[in-house]
């Protein structure tokens, strides 16, 4: 039987894109948790476990969960491990928040080789659908 850490982990897989494999961590990380492979609160596999796992260096799986951390996604606490955290309440990002996610979504379109103005134009097609169907 699999433990919840091991099934985020049988979800990871790296490519050989150009995309830096912290990247892909992360968002990998991050698309996971908005599956709810993992739940609030639940640890993390720990950042050993990944480097082997994917057999890559430790240094590479700490920039990943350092990201993580950054965005808010999980709370690392020395000694004991690292968790998903709580998401955040629902409010009204500033201009500032938005403004900062637009650079990180056009940084990353870039990184994959995605026209920033092409990942427009998908949004606003994916957030019609979405408004279509609430």
């Amino acid at each position: 039987m699999h433990t919840q850490p091991q099934k985020l982990l049988a979800t990871l897989s790296l490519k050989q894109d150009g995309v830096p494999i912290y990247v892909q961590l992360r968002e990998q990380m991050l698309q996971a948790l908005a599956a709810r492979i993992l739940g609030p609160g639940d640890q993390m596999p720990t950042m050993r476990e990944v480097a082997t796992a994917m057999k890559i260096d430790l240094n590479t799986v700490r920039h990943a969960y350092d990201e993580l951390e950054r965005l808010g996604a999980i709370i690392l606490v020395r000694g004991r491990g690292s968790f998903v955290a709580e998401p955040p309440a629902a409010t009204t990002p500033s201009e500032d928040q938005t403004d900062d996610l637009a650079r990180q979504a056009i940084a990353m379109a870039v990184a994959v080789g995605v026209a920033p103005l092409a990942l427009a134009d998908r949004i606003a097609v994916l957030s019609r659908q979405k408004e279509e169907t609430s």
